[in-house]
């Protein structure tokens, strides 16, 4: 299809931010400039979407690669960059780097080291780098011990009105750990940790982010205990938000059972009360976020023994089903999903974007819900280590549009 000033896309089902209603939309410009009953003008370039879905495009908070295929097979349009980088985002110059080398198919939102090096000690130079283009601030993939520097952290961001975005596990429990205690840690002989390490890490931060007033993400929150504290902590009005991954929520640390090293993950996979608790979550709205976590690795890192093997996996091409199995089986509604997927994380960025709204940019994903798809890591844009392989699944993005270009 070219490029026109004006497209009109015909015959879609919109998933707008409270409701799914039949309509169409109409782009001019890259801009969203009617949403429902449009009027199409005569020079308009028509699209038909077939009956299928047409949503915001997917704004992944979180990953730790940029891989423009694979986000583009996913249906992402936009990802928030964690600061674990070579070099890490710690740095003005490697920041702005950073927000153009996905550009114009892949808009990159850098989230800024919050220490230098990431090393938990001196606050690296946040202002520079938000004039850089950095969106948010964060720990990468450690907590902070120092309550001290966390504390100078809150402060320093909430006055720049940034978002601090934290890894919650107490590096004094998990520090070696792979696995949760457990059941099957201890069949299998893990270096493991209690769960506990979580909320306590979740509990700290919440003080520090109340007592300075700044917003706190919690980038992954996957037992009952920390969820429960989140959730007191947005009655008192403490502006935190947390996310989770589609593992965390699909799978318990029984996955990790014959040490299946792709379900090696950060935070390690819980038991199944905790990831009852995390779907009940996302059904009663503590959950905010919902990302990829896209942390691949090749077989190299992964094909070794469970301990030495790296946490992570691929998970920016299989978002989007895995997301759609929570609507299945009824844990939320397809537009609050969306919420999960694109409004929330733009929100969290201070970015204008993730809903089918007039004036926002045309970032839109048509997909199919119902299209069966079996997971095939060997298929995959990216290195394909994912503990969901080979598992039947249904949903799949059918194009995908940025600022109203067809990627």
């Amino acid at each position: 299809m070219s490029q026109a000033q004006n497209i009109a896309f015909t015959n879609a089902r919109l998933v707008l931010a409270d409701r799914v209603e039949p309509g169409a939309l109409l782009v001019r410009d890259g801009v969203i400039a009617g949403v429902g009953a449009v009027d199409v003008p005569a020079d308009a370039d028509r699209f038909d979407c077939g009956g299928k879905l047409l949503a915001p495009g997917i704004v992944d908070f979180g990953v730790f690669s940029v891989d423009r295929e694979a986000c583009r097979r996913g249906g992402i349009v936009r990802v928030a960059l964690m600061p674990d980088q070579r070099p890490v985002l710690d740095d003005p110059g490697v920041v702005q780097r950073a927000a153009l080398v996905g550009r114009p198919d892949l808009w990159i939102h850098p989230i800024a080291a919050a220490t230098r090096g990431l090393m938990g000690q001196d606050l690296a130079e946040m202002a520079f780098c938000v004039e850089a283009g950095a969106r948010a601030v964060g720990t990468g993939r450690r907590w902070i011990a120092d309550s001290g520097v966390m504390a100078k952290l809150f402060a320093y961001a909430g006055d720049l009105g940034l978002t601090v975005v934290t890894h919650a596990e107490d590096d004094g429990l998990t520090h070696g750990a792979v696995a949760t205690d457990g059941e099957t840690a201890t069949r299998l002989g893990l270096p493991s940790a209690p769960a506990v390490a979580e909320a306590l890490a979740v509990a700290r931060d919440l003080q520090l982010a109340e007592a300075s007033g700044a917003r706190l993400h919690l980038r992954q929150v996957t037992t009952a205990a920390a969820l429960d504290l989140v959730r007191a902590a947005k009655r008192r009005g403490v502006a935190v938000t947390c996310g989770i991954t589609p593992a965390h929520l699909h799978l318990s640390d029984i996955a990790v059972s014959d040490f299946r090293t792709f379900a090696h993950l950060s935070p390690p996979l819980r038991d199944d009360a905790d990831r009852r608790a995390c779907l009940a979550a996302i059904a009663d709205g503590t959950i905010d976020i919902l990302s990829s976590g896209h942390d691949p690795h090749g077989p190299e890192e992964k094909r070794l023994p469970f301990a030495d093997s790296s946490a992570g996996m691929a998970g920016a091409e299989t978002l989007l089903p895995l997301a759609l199995m929570l609507v299945r089986d009824g844990h939320c509604s397809l537009d609050r999903l969306f919420q999960l997927l694109a409004v929330n994380p733009a929100r969290a960025l201070g970015l204008d974007t993730g809903r089918l709204a007039v004036g926002l940019p045309a970032d839109l994903l048509l997909f199919d819900d119902r299209a069966p798809v079996r997971i095939a890591g060997d298929a995959f844009a990216s290195a394909g280590n994912t503990p969901f392989d080979g598992l039947p699944v249904e949903g799949k993005a059918l194009r995908l549009w940025k600022g109203g270009r067809a990627l």
